[in-house]
């Protein structure tokens, strides 16, 4: 499992306020109605919530996958911390043990990033799918996210993997 670092942490804040200023419609419209707006988000957010997954993931192309992207991103943003900043790189604090997938769990990835592929490849919001899961490998590790949402999405998955799979076994 590839380890964040500040640089990677730094990415992915960056993906996800760009993501947030690009969406923003005005509090005055937001106060008036709110509902499609906040729908605009959700394609982001699922797919963020399938980042934290997918970097949790132990093995298999998935997580070799997600962590090549994670080691990407943590060098693309240390080298912006470096250059663009003039700051030390340095490892993330990610303090956290973090719940592993179970078999299940692990197989419901598999199901989510089949939906994934083809709502990148096929979907209208091909563009924030893919944005809102390179900013979940980036913050999946991280200390703040691991403890406020790793952990729960794990669990929430390998429920829903042991309750579905113990349905059809």
């Amino acid at each position: 499992m590839q380890i964040v670092t500040f640089g990677g942490v730094t990415l992915g804040l960056c993906i996800l306020i760009v993501t947030l200023v690009r969406w923003y419609p005005g509090y005055r419209t937001l106060r008036k109605k709110p509902m499609p707006f906040v729908g605009q988000l959700l394609p982001f957010l699922l797919a963020w919530a399938y980042g934290v997954l997918a970097i949790l993931t132990v093995g298999g192309l998935i997580g070799r996958i997600a962590d090549a992207t994670l080691w990407i991103s943590n060098w693309l943003g240390d080298v912006a911390l470096v250059w663009g900043v003039g700051v030390d790189r340095g490892q993330s604090a990610t303090g956290h043990t973090y719940l592993p997938l179970t078999q299940t769990g692990s197989a419901l990835v598999l199901i989510l990033t089949a939906a994934m592929v083809v709502g990148a490849k096929k979907s209208k919001y091909g563009s924030d799918l893919k944005s809102g899961a390179w900013c979940g490998i980036c913050l999946g590790t991280s200390a703040g996210v691991a403890g406020f949402a790793a952990v729960p999405l794990a669990t929430v998955i390998n429920h829903i993997g042991d309750t579905l799979y113990g349905a059809v076994a």
